[in-house]
């Protein structure tokens, strides 16, 4: 894998562990431009294709009697509509929500599963970009639907103004419900899924960096090693496989409640 600059920099040897500097590489056009395109900017690019292809195949190709890759497909769909949006909102708001929950999973799953395919090798989520602008439109649906369900009115004393509470308590508990709402939801969203995508790239990157390096630089003492760093690779990223489909579903699964929360009327 191309996951570290575990070659020499400049021609030299030896061991080279990933850094931050992984996550921002050089721009390929318009360097210091707010429209500048770097590999990770190409990676999110090729994933939003596939993603697009992947549906519209599968809508044309839909028939009462499914393949493999239709059944596939509706497994996920299906996955995503019982497991989450009907388990969270209940079938009264899963068809009015699903479309959002259902391409938020998709979308995350799959930039997520960027990090572990050879040739891109980094997560489309491991920079924030991308989880920031997914955790916005989880609080936009979720201020959205309380509005429209209760009135801006409605929805704010609903969330900042509990019912059964002590008055003097508002004084400190309705500025940290207002931080929640605005704040704290949509940067738990971001940060847990970056932070995970980071971790794994730095992880995977280190595993075959050591692979190579005990493989095709080291003595022939320690090559053996690079038979053991290869199994923590191949492990490893197996586990990455996991972590993207949880990450996936656990951001799916808060957005839902997001939502869910903005459509009671008293929580």
């Amino acid at each position: 894998m191309s996951v570290v600059h575990a070659s020499a920099e400049g021609g030299e040897g030896g061991f080279h562990t990933p850094s931050i500097s992984d996550f921002f590489p050089s721009a390929i056009l318009f360097e210091g431009t707010p429209f500048q395109i770097d590999r990770i900017w190409i990676i999110r690019a090729v994933i939003t294709i596939a993603l697009l292809v992947v549906f519209v195949v599968a809508a044309r190709r839909a028939s009462l009697v499914p393949g493999r890759f239709q059944s596939a497909i509706e497994y996920v769909l299906d996955f995503v509509r019982v497991q989450i949006v009907e388990e969270i909102l209940g079938k009264e708001h899963s068809r009015k929500y699903l479309s959002i929950i259902t391409t938020i999973f998709c979308s995350v799953l799959a930039f997520n599963l960027s990090g572990s395919i050879p040739g891109l090798n980094m997560a489309g989520t491991a920079r924030i970009g991308l989880p920031l602008v997914l955790a916005l439109w989880v609080m936009w649906s979720y201020w959205a639907a309380g509005i429209r369900k209760h009135g801006l009115g409605g929805y704010l004393k609903n969330n900042l103004f509990p019912s059964g509470v002590p008055w003097p308590v508002y004084i400190i508990l309705t500025p940290i419900e207002l931080l929640q709402i605005l704040l704290i939801r949509p940067a738990s969203l971001m940060i847990r899924l970056v932070a995970n995508m980071i971790a794994g790239h730095i992880m995977l990157a280190l595993c075959f960096a050591g692979t190579q390096f005990f493989i095709v630089e080291a003595g022939a003492a320690m090559k053996p090693l690079g038979v053991a760093t290869l199994g923590a690779s191949i492990f490893m990223t197996l586990f990455e496989i996991l972590v993207a489909f949880l990450q996936a579903y656990i951001f799916a699964l808060l957005a839902a409640s997001y939502i869910s929360l903005s459509l009671e009327d008293e929580h």
